[in-house]
């Protein structure tokens, strides 16, 4: 964090600072707000736009703002000013939600209405439909910041088959449907979440099946591993950290581990879409990872995939760097489509 950030979060909040921060940030952003007012976007990421801990997200017309400082209360005056900003700025808003990351009791982490009523339950991206849920979690249920792959995956899936493993929601596989992909397999431990996957399923015209398989990642892998499933495409997007009795995931240790896990499920020229989001993992040690991967002559890094400047902040927006320099990627969820050559030659059979 530079001199000016910490200045900002040390001093009391000005409301002519922070209205100028948010004001700077909206304008960088207004041609990405659609007049029909479905789509989903970051509004401000205060790690990188000069007031850390202060996320603002519009989802439909509704705003969320989520105060990740520990403690919460560091940035509690500047909530209301938030609001009041983006209520004046933005007046078709008809709900905002307030989200403490770090509070004690679970139902301020997962969101209380700050006003309005009904949050919204559906965004629209490149003309898919998402079904929210944006008090399930800490999270808002829906990732802005894999925008692009979604983009990718709508471009590139046509009739290929899809494991969409820890797929929580569902988005990347629902992407990978709405470009024509004629089977996907949503799998992930947690049955509520995979829910949002089915009503985005329906929510959409989609000609291809999906199958939702609640478990874990694990015994997931076994499990097609054992009928000789083999995929196009296998997703790979783990959180930083988990642990059940059948497996560990740790994307600060284990992470080529888990590649090597799904790696026999991808078809010959198949793809596999890896991602790692560990915030203090540097760019260079994911690429070395993948270097690895490499030098085995059956990994093939083919493309990276940037994340969205609504994200990272725009040029003339951003005053703070990532703790950990993500680069050649542009931002700490570092997004890789890897080629897979298998000596079999063996063609996907789901």
């Amino acid at each position: 964090m530079n001199t000016e950030a910490e200045t900002f979060n040390r001093q009391a909040f000005s409301k002519e600072m922070l209205f100028q921060r948010l004001s700077e940030a909206l304008a960088a952003r207004q041609s990405l707000i659609t007049p029909e007012h479905t789509q989903a976007l970051r509004l401000f990421n205060g790690f990188y736009e000069g007031c850390p801990g202060l996320v603002v997200d519009l989802f439909s017309s509704t705003l969320l703002v989520a105060n990740h400082a520990r403690p919460p209360d560091s940035l509690e005056a500047c909530q209301p000013l938030v609001f009041d900003f983006y209520r004046q700025a933005l007046p078709w808003l008809t709900c905002g939600l307030l989200k403490r990351r770090h509070a004690a009791e679970p139902a301020l982490r997962r969101g209380i209405i700050f006003f309005g009523s009904q949050p919204a339950t559906e965004i629209e991206e490149h003309g898919v439909h998402y079904a929210l849920n944006l008090t399930l979690n800490q999270d808002n249920s829906f990732y802005l910041d894999t925008r692009n792959l979604r983009t990718y995956l709508i471009q590139n899936m046509a009739g290929k088959s899809v494991l969409n493993c820890f797929a929580y929601t569902g988005t990347l596989g629902i992407a990978a449907l709405a470009g024509g992909a004629r089977y996907v397999v949503q799998t992930d431990l947690n049955k509520t979440a995979l829910a949002l996957a089915q009503r985005s399923y329906q929510r959409n015209t989609l000609s291809g099946s999906m199958e939702i398989l609640p478990m874990d990642f694990f015994k997931a892998v076994a499990h097609f591993k054992q009928r000789n499933a083999l995929f196009d495409g296998v997703i790979l997007d783990p959180p930083l950290y988990s642990s059940t009795p059948q497996g560990t995931v740790d994307l600060l240790h284990n992470w080529q581990r888990l590649i090597n896990k799904v790696r026999p499920l991808v078809a010959h020229n198949g793809l596999l879409i890896v991602i790692n989001n560990a915030l203090y993992l540097p760019g260079s040690a994911v690429m070395q990872t993948l270097e690895e991967l490499q030098a085995t002559g059956f990994v093939q890094p083919e493309q990276l995939i940037p994340v969205p400047e609504d994200i990272t902040g725009f040029p003339q927006t951003v005053i703070d760097q990532p703790p950990a320099d993500p680069s050649p990627f542009n931002h700490p969820t570092k997004i890789a489509l890897l080629r897979i050559i298998r000596k079999d030659g063996a063609a996907a059979t789901l």
